[in-house]
């Protein structure tokens, strides 16, 4: 992993400004019993993913932060995984390790984390850990016995609505989870730079089985003319107008990523121009000038907030702490972790924009009015 990329930001706005976050950093003992459900095989073995459980709260804009990496493995464990409707189910090899009894075993766990220890041959040998489960379970509610040469594992969801594909917050299984919590939005891809905006989006579109689009190619395409030559001929306006021509003809499409124009001749950085990028949701990749952390989130924080720019709209801030195209895909896990938390904070989310669409996209997002309202005569009508 890159070194600049280890110090990706994820922020998103959440719709409703009294909903936070919730963290809780206390471990809990685990209980032994005993459950059985359908198992999927798959192989843990020593691998470098994305995000660590650190994260942060505030009433509009919440952070997670992906300084660390997700899972620390030692050696290779084979697993099983399984979901069930209140619970999923981990089962983990224990085989050639001379586990006696259940005190050779170390299980620790929180609503968003889970390290499993062993004691053998003398030594205190970690067999799992994960930093960011898929989702967060019910710790207290943990139990976790051995069957025969397996270390079963039943976690309690804390929300029984969500599928996991898998133990633990991956790529592969964010690309797989995003379909059932997207339900067919589209994804606008935005920000000032078009090169970084194409290539995370072409990574999310191949992740999810969408169509990847670009208002760069399309405007190309139409204009029979290169976007440096029409900035030349006509301005920046001229083309900002005829990118938000574009995004009004695709703001009716589903399954989508789209990557927009970066700089100041993009339609996403004028705040005039996002009537029809509601219609999806929008992603703010963004270099961070901060040297830390902490400043990355105060930064991005302080820019949402203070809502000048275009940008400042998006349902999800991604702040980069460098740029390589070699670790897009990176990027794009960060893309789908913040938009899977954003989503999950309000379910209704999906099909609100959807209605959004069928009522014409005008412009009132977030506080849609009833059919029949008309945008321009500024009528300050109930919200639907």
């Amino acid at each position: 992993m890159a070194a600049s990329l280890q110090s990706v930001l994820c922020c998103f706005n959440l719709q409703n400004p009294n909903k936070t976050l919730e963290i809780s950093p206390s471990k809990t003992p685990i209980r032994c019993s005993k459950s059985n459900l359908p198992l999927k095989t798959r192989s843990w073995s020593q691998k470098s993913h994305l995000f660590s459980n650190e994260t942060a709260s505030f009433n509009r804009l919440g952070c997670v932060s992906a300084k660390t990496l997700s899972t620390i493995s030692v050696g290779k464990t084979d697993y099983e995984f399984s979901d069930g409707a209140a619970e999923v189910e981990l089962r983990l090899q224990l085989g050639g390790r001379n586990i006696q009894s259940s005190k050779d075993i170390v299980v620790d766990v929180d609503e968003s984390s889970l390290t499993v220890k062993v004691h053998s041959t003398g030594s205190l040998i970690t067999l799992m850990r994960v930093n960011r489960l898929y989702e967060k379970i019910k710790p207290a509610e943990t139990i976790w016995y051995i069957d025969e040469d397996q270390l079963v594992l039943n976690l309690k969801k804390r929300d029984t609505d969500l599928k996991w594909p898998d133990i633990l917050e991956t790529w592969q299984s964010l690309s797989t989870g995003a379909l059932q919590l997207l339900q067919g939005t589209s994804i606008y891809i935005i920000g000032d730079s078009t090169e970084v905006n194409k290539y995370v989006a072409r990574e999310l579109a191949v992740g999810l089985g969408y169509t990847p689009l670009s208002t760069s190619d399309l405007l190309e395409t139409f204009a029979q003319q290169t976007i440096e030559s029409w900035l030349l001929a006509e301005g920046a306006n001229s083309v900002a107008e005829g990118e938000a021509a574009i995004l009004e003809s695709l703001s009716s499409h589903v399954r989508t990523v789209v990557a927009t124009l970066g700089g100041q001749h993009g339609a996403a950085g004028r705040a005039d121009k996002w009537q029809h990028l509601y219609s999806g949701f929008t992603v703010w990749v963004s270099k961070s000038e901060s040297t830390d952390e902490a400043s990355a989130k105060e930064e991005a924080r302080r820019i949402v907030q203070d809502g000048s720019q275009g940008y400042s709209n998006a349902d999800v801030v991604v702040k980069l702490g460098g740029w390589d195209s070699n670790h897009a895909q990176t990027v794009a896990q960060a893309c789908l972790s913040a938009l899977k938390q954003l989503i999950i904070s309000d379910k209704k989310l999906p099909g609100k924009k959807s209605l959004y669409i069928r009522l014409g996209c005008r412009g009132d997002w977030p506080n849609i009015k009833p059919p029949g309202w008309d945008p321009s005569s500024g009528a300050d009508m109930a919200d639907a």
